[in-house]
């Protein structure tokens, strides 16, 4: 049964349940569509009926729809804005409930390359913070600068250079950068285990300029009580993904259509070109199996070479990420922006 709630100035939210939602006032909806979690390896797809948070309604025309499909809530609205206003309301709810100083609501955030996972999860922190600022700020005095929300980006935690060059086919390797086995998840999952256990640690964040991670460049303190990490392989069931999987209090999966995606990555290496065309076209041009997989490593401002990249590297690892959707535990809609 497909319910919907509606308010003329405000927000309009549909969920699928078997039980009702109510208005409990002319001015604020009750909002109960999003999964609940009581641990950090707990799964579940029931619906957080019943939960005692209160949305204001406020001036609006926004529209954001949750439904459920096949378990899952989808989450999607008609701009982008809506939907990080939305997502940052429902972890601003997470965070006002949590008492332990050390306490942590780890969101895992996925999707494929080009899907917008790194401007989502800056923009929904941007406003969790903003507004928690304003929530404290009224409460005391005293000016307050700790921000409540940070996000820890996977990128961090690619392999060095030098052990990609250390590999079998050092060659393939530096071709395939980007795939999962170019990171370490174990490396992650330390890091995880220490925020969890010790409410605080630094981690590493990635240098695109130089190419390699920057150690101890990310600083997760004890203040920071909503942690989006964010990334393409955080849903994986192989090896130490899977058990960095199961670290997450919620999983929230960012879908897009993989031509879209692939569009916006070439567009990416386009933009980021650094290579001279006669390099480009030398190397493009050769039959030598080095000199293609040396093409496939390089982004010039040649479209056909982005092309290259997208399809020997970018597209095989959109697919594969895209078949993780079914770990989330809320899906997104991307919408252009």
């Amino acid at each position: 049964m497909e319910l919907s709630l509606s308010h003329s100035r405000g927000v309009l939210w549909r969920c699928s349940s078997s039980e009702s939602l109510a208005v409990r006032s002319r001015q604020h909806v009750k909002w109960q569509c999003f999964p609940g979690f009581s641990s950090p390896t707990k799964r579940t797809s029931q619906l957080m009926l019943g939960q005692n948070w209160v949305h204001s309604v406020q001036q609006s025309n926004q529209k954001v729809i949750c439904y459920q499909k096949k378990s899952v809530p989808v989450v999607e609205g008609r701009s982008i804005e809506e939907v990080y206003d939305a997502l940052a309301e429902r972890l601003l709810s997470t965070a006002t409930k949590m008492q332990d100083l050390n306490s942590k609501y780890i969101v895992g955030l996925a999707g494929p390359p080009g899907a917008g996972k790194s401007t989502l999860a800056s923009e929904v922190v941007c406003r969790i913070n903003k507004h928690w600022s304003q929530k404290t700020s009224k409460k005391d005095s005293a000016p307050q600068n700790d921000n409540v929300g940070i996000v820890l980006p996977m990128d961090g935690f690619h392999l060095y250079r030098f052990q990609l060059d250390a590999m079998e086919d050092p060659e393939e390797a530096h071709a395939r950068r980007g795939a999962p086995w170019t990171f370490n998840p174990d490396l992650l999952l330390t890091c995880l285990h220490a925020l969890r256990n010790e409410g605080s640690v630094y981690a590493p964040s990635f240098d695109h300029g130089v190419g390699d991670p920057v150690e101890e460049d990310v600083f997760v303190s004890s203040q920071h009580k909503i942690v989006i990490v964010e990334g393409n392989y955080l849903f994986l069931e192989e090896g130490a993904w899977k058990d960095v999987c199961s670290m997450f209090d919620e999983k929230w999966f960012l879908d897009i259509d993989i031509d879209t995606a692939m569009q916006r990555v070439q567009k990416r290496h386009i933009n980021t070109g650094q290579y001279s065309e006669q390099i480009v076209k030398a190397m493009f041009h050769s039959e030598d199996h080095k000199c293609l997989i040396l093409l496939i490593t390089l982004t010039g401002k040649e479209p056909h070479v982005a092309k290259r990249r997208v399809e020997y590297n970018d597209r095989p690892n959109a697919e594969l990420i895209i078949k993780t959707k079914k770990n989330a535990d809320l899906v997104i809609r991307s919408v252009d922006f």
